[in-house]
């Protein structure tokens, strides 16, 4: 199916693999298991990272056992989709939205 799923990150690991990461955006999806919204956008998700290999990325933070993060990225409902470029925040989008406007999202941070 898809061979490039996105990857989870958490607290440990998340300035590491989002915020170093400076040669291609980051996509962040923060979800939940409990959440419904997020499992609907969790298959365009995995073909996005794989249409996306190499191009960018594609996490995922559990807002449950990282409240931390979802915290210091004023995470108020779920899903948010955050993307980051060069270690910043630069583009957000909230709730369940199509494929085409998640990765305009990520295409116009794509250099």
């Amino acid at each position: 199916m898809y061979d490039n799923k996105p990857q989870a990150v958490n607290t440990a690991n998340f300035d590491h693999d989002v915020l170093a990461s400076s040669d291609q955006p980051v996509l962040v999806d923060f979800w939940a298991e409990w959440c419904g919204p997020c499992r609907t956008i969790a298959p365009l998700l995995d073909q996005i990272a794989d249409e996306y290999a190499g191009k960018a990325a594609i996490k995922k933070v559990d807002v449950d056992e990282n409240q931390d993060l979802a915290a210091r990225f004023a995470i108020r409902s779920i899903p948010t989709l955050i993307v980051f470029k060069d270690g910043k925040p630069v583009e957000t989008i909230t709730g369940v939205q199509p494929k085409a406007a998640i990765t305009s999202a990520i295409d116009n941070h794509i250099n």
